[in-house]
């Protein structure tokens, strides 16, 4: 079983290897990690600390840690929703309130909900994207650098048609 300070480790490899920092702020860098970690270990994958997980893979792969709405977060607030990542300037900064990007949807009926076909009800929905190593599936309007599940770069994700 990995510690929470094995589980940084791996987790700042990949980060530097992107370019992310973490929480300068040690007490509350230990306070989120030791969330990821009780989460892997409650649930079976690090499920992001600031959101209630279902317990249910499929329906949490959207905020599986680095979650879908970390790169959109850090861009404009300087930080992820729950203050993990942070930018360069994340010191300097002004700190705004972080909205939630995870749509009340996903909450009530889960992620794959949102695997709709594009336009189906009238929505435009973001391109499905899989991750052609280990099935992991996100919409996004692209697919991330590297899977949150298998690790697997960008180049590995192959656009996903919804069939209805």
């Amino acid at each position: 079983m990995t510690t929470v300070e094995e589980m940084f480790a791996g987790m700042k490899k990949i980060a530097d290897e992107e370019g992310y920092r973490f929480n300068p702020d040690r007490e509350e860098l230990d306070d989120i990690l030791q969330g990821l970690w009780d989460n892997e270990h409650r649930y079976g994958y690090p499920s992001c600390p600031c959101r209630i997980a279902s317990g249910e893979l499929a329906k949490d792969m959207d905020f599986i840690c680095p979650c879908n709405y970390r790169d959109a977060d850090v861009e404009e607030y300087g930080c992820c929703l729950c203050v993990l990542y942070v930018s360069d300037d994340w010191e300097t900064r002004k700190h705004d309130p972080i909205p939630e990007r995870r749509p009340q949807e996903y909450y009530e009926k889960g992620y794959p909900s949102i695997m709709e076909q594009k336009g189906a009800g009238g929505k435009e929905m973001a391109q499905v994207y899989r991750c052609t190593v280990c099935g992991y599936l996100c919409a996004r309007d692209e697919p991330p650098d590297l899977c949150p599940v298998c690790r697997a770069k960008k180049e590995r994700f192959e656009e996903f048609e919804m069939t209805g």
